[in-house]
């Protein structure tokens, strides 16, 4: 077969790719298949090769019916969870930071997301591009607490925001291109194939460190405009960076895979740095004491789903909150067994913490 006929098989096969793996009507909706065949016949150079990758990366990114075929590809890939309790609670969550990163980045209304539980019973969610979400049923089954899910989901929004998913997998694809790895003639329909798999893998792993703290941060951006706790990407954080130091550490590779990802604990600082600064330098974490101007506020204690610097995290978050807010010009308070600073809940002592009077009182001396 001479190589003409070798492209033109090939081109074939990438367009019947693409059906078996989308599904024949979206993808002639897309026309993704008249985009590779009109180059049939031709040797592709680097560059131009390049400007067909970014072409078909844009059908799935920004076109209603490439992110149907993805969200349809990843469900039938990955498997869906129906269970009504995981569902709702991620409709809700979804619903809160929706508003969140609306109130941040208006343009999630002109593409908002499709997103499922996924039966993966490992602690995980992903993002894709095309703002194609999953969060796998072991998250729910994982995390103590809504606020620390609905930063793990912020934090997947945060990719999709900023159009992570297409940005590495576009420099991917194009790294294989420089490198040779894709030769001029297009062969086993290496195009569709290497955009659909690097899709796929590209949900939890970007690629690039610096996406990873950008997410982080961006999503405590999102939570100050919902009911969660702003402390919770932080100590989420803290709860991944102790899970790694011990024997759970396998069921974590796949939310931070140490080629992809920073270290839990360097997240966690940059994250709490972000609160300091939110504060108006008034609150801090350090060691797992919580620090107010300074000065010792309280250290928690362990709870029975958390570790005694994870919750540390949740009063960093309540006291950023009470400070950017002005709440710190009220006298803190008890209310119910619970340390108030205005109107904003600071933190509910457990057996083995100080007495909330106390804190409360420590507090009006410190703020």
């Amino acid at each position: 077969m001479n190589l003409k006929k070798k492209f033109l098989s090939a081109v074939t096969a990438a367009v019947v790719g693409f059906s078996l793996i989308f599904g024949a009507p979206v993808v002639q909706a897309a026309s993704t298949a008249g985009v590779i065949g009109s180059i049939a016949g031709t040797l592709i150079e680097g560059a131009a090769m390049r400007k067909q990758v970014k072409q078909i990366i844009k059908q799935f990114n920004e076109t209603p019916e490439g992110q149907a075929a993805l969200y349809q590809h990843f469900r039938e890939k990955q498997g869906v969870d129906t269970t009504p309790e995981y569902n709702e609670r991620l409709d809700v969550i979804m619903a809160n930071l929706t508003r969140g990163v609306a109130a941040v980045d208006p343009s999630i209304k002109d593409k908002p997301y499709r997103y499922f539980v996924a039966a993966d019973d490992s602690l995980n969610a992903a993002c894709a591009m095309g703002h194609v979400m999953l969060v796998n049923r072991g998250t729910f089954k994982a995390l103590p607490n809504e606020d620390e899910i609905a930063a793990i989901v912020g934090h997947e929004m945060g990719h999709g925001q900023l159009n992570h998913g297409a940005k590495s997998l576009e420099k991917q694809v194009n790294q294989k291109i420089t490198s040779g790895l894709l030769g001029a003639a297009i062969g086993g329909g290496a195009i569709t194939s290497l955009v659909a798999d690097v899709a796929l893998n590209n949900m939890d792993a970007h690629k690039d460190k610096k996406f990873e703290t950008q997410a982080d941060l961006i999503s405590i951006d999102y939570l100050v405009n919902t009911p969660y706790n702003i402390g919770a990407t932080a100590a989420a954080m803290q709860r991944f960076t102790e899970l790694s130091l011990g024997k759970e550490r396998s069921r974590l590779e796949a939310i931070f895979k140490p080629s992809d990802h920073p270290g839990s604990d360097k997240r966690r600082d940059a994250c709490a740095k972000k609160l300091f600064e939110y504060s108006g330098k008034h609150a801090e974490v350090k060691n797992g004491v919580v620090l107010v101007n300074k000065k010792n506020f309280m250290k928690p204690v362990a709870s029975s789903t958390m570790s005694g610097a994870e919750r540390s995290y949740f009063v960093l978050g309540n006291l950023a909150r009470a400070f950017h807010d002005g709440q710190n010009k009220n006298q803190a308070t008890v209310v119910n067994g619970t340390v108030m600073l205005g109107s904003q809940e600071i933190v509910t002592p457990l057996e083995g913490d100080e007495d909330a009077q106390i804190l409360a009182d420590r507090l009006n001396s410190l703020k």
